[in-house]
């Protein structure tokens, strides 16, 4: 295992003066005889003064880490979320490139010998491209925390967007330390895969955030697990994993680790924080007085979702016909089968039109449709009172959303996906 050391070093300025500075040593074993001792290229700043810049627009839910959702309309005015409103999921400051020739992953453990990936090695690997709509397990929590308080970052319905990755597969990068594609074990007993990254998390005291997917889904070519180092045609920037970052479809965004340092190839599933402590789904009746977090496995699918878009938890707005926006989504891999609309409180339902590329019908499942994106829907309806909007989706599975949340809350208040309701009034409109 590579063994960390914070050195000050002295820098030799061109002027002749000196100046210090922290730097991350490593020192890797290669055997028992041997270390190698390289400067990353990558470091995770211990403060908040290096910050990139964000969207003015953006709702800030957390300052430091820095975690923020977009605002409704400018979620779903667009099929492909733009960098600037895909919702920012931070733990700790965001790490900093300062030499990308340095940069290297290591992949390690329960395989034929460690090997050191730089960028170059990445960018040899085929290109592949997926569409793809990561979701924070926490989106729409507010409103799971009005039945009762929960804890995790208040985001309203805006924690997730959709966006082209580009990268290499991991099947392909397993393959070059002699995993084979499919594997659901290597000959030295690996199962699964820990992706292991360089910031630094409270949460784990001040140590790397981590997660880990099965060996089987990690190998598995139709999985499409990249190594993303491209979002929308363009480098990642520094919020979204700059220089390379993990993009796991069909799982809360959790698993998808940014500024990747480590894979690791073990036997058991990632021991870390947000595996083993965090983002796993109880019963109502447990709290945190007699939670047992070793009884619940951690969570990776997550269930059908939608959410009205156009319109904010209560609105004013004169009577007419009113447009009805938003997003539905299911994990695994399942397209949508239907969203129905509901314009008074959930006695009468209509369906709403669904689609995600122009000129493109959508169907779910059909090898046309994005299989790992979400799908944006739009209804019509002639508003003249007073009313509660209600939206609910069903998966190609005939899985449907839940009619309340009290049905499904959990102390971490993740997964919200009950029915989505905003109430509108008539008046003076303020759209």
């Amino acid at each position: 295992m590579p063994i960390f050391r914070n050195f000050t070093i002295l820098t030799l300025a061109l002027d002749g003066s000196v100046s210090d500075a922290k730097a991350k040593l490593i020192f890797a074993v290669e055997a028992p005889e041997r270390w190698k001792l390289r400067m990353p290229g990558l470091r995770a700043p211990v403060d908040y003064k290096e910050e990139p810049l964000r969207h003015p627009s953006l709702r800030i839910n957390s300052l430091e880490p820095f975690n923020a959702e977009p605002q409704r309309l400018d979620l779903v005015s667009s099929y492909i979320t733009p960098a600037d409103f895909f919702y920012k999921r931070n733990h700790g400051p965001i790490p900093l490139v300062h030499d990308i020739g340095r940069y290297s992953v290591t992949i390690t453990g329960l395989v034929d010998g460690s090997k050191d990936l730089t960028m170059s090695d990445i960018w040899k690997l085929p290109k592949h491209t997926v569409t793809c709509t990561l979701q924070c397990a926490g989106n729409r929590r507010t409103a799971m925390s009005k039945i009762k308080k929960v804890r995790g970052v208040g985001w309203d319905v805006a924690a997730l967007g959709n966006a082209v990755w580009a990268g290499a597969k991991l099947a392909d990068v397993l393959e070059l330390v002699g995993v084979p594609m499919c594997s659901h074990v290597t000959p030295n007993g690996g199962r699964h895969v820990e992706f292991v990254s360089v910031d630094k998390c409270k949460e784990e005291n001040g140590g790397p955030y981590k997660a880990s997917i099965p060996l089987s889904q990690a190998t598995l070519p139709d999985a499409d697990v990249l190594l993303a180092y491209e979002m929308n045609g363009e480098t990642l920037n520094r919020d979204h994993g700059y220089p390379l970052r993990v993009i796991v479809p069909g799982v809360i965004g959790a698993r998808s680790v940014k500024w990747l340092d480590q894979i690791n190839i073990t036997v058991e599933e990632c021991q870390g924080f947000f595996m083993q402590r965090d983002y796993k789904m109880f019963p109502p009746t447990v709290d945190w007085d007699n939670i047992i977090w070793s009884t619940r496995r951690p969570q990776m699918d997550y269930p059908v979702q939608s959410a009205i878009c156009s319109l904010e938890d209560i609105t004013m707005i004169k009577p007419g016909m009113m447009k009805i926006k938003g997003y539905a989504l299911s994990g695994g891999g399942r397209g949508i089968e239907r969203v129905d609309v509901s314009v008074d409180g959930g006695k009468t339902w209509f369906e709403a039109s669904r689609y995600q590329k122009p000129g493109i019908p959508y169907v779910a499942g059909d090898e046309n449709s994005d299989k790992w994106a979400w799908v944006l829907f739009e209804a019509e309806a002639k508003i003249l009172n007073d009313t509660d909007i209600v939206a609910k989706a069903v998966d190609e599975g005939a899985n449907v959303q839940p009619e309340n949340v009290d049905e499904i809350w959990n102390l971490r208040g993740i997964l919200n996906t009950s029915w989505h309701r905003v109430h509108v009034q008539i008046g003076r409109s303020n759209l």
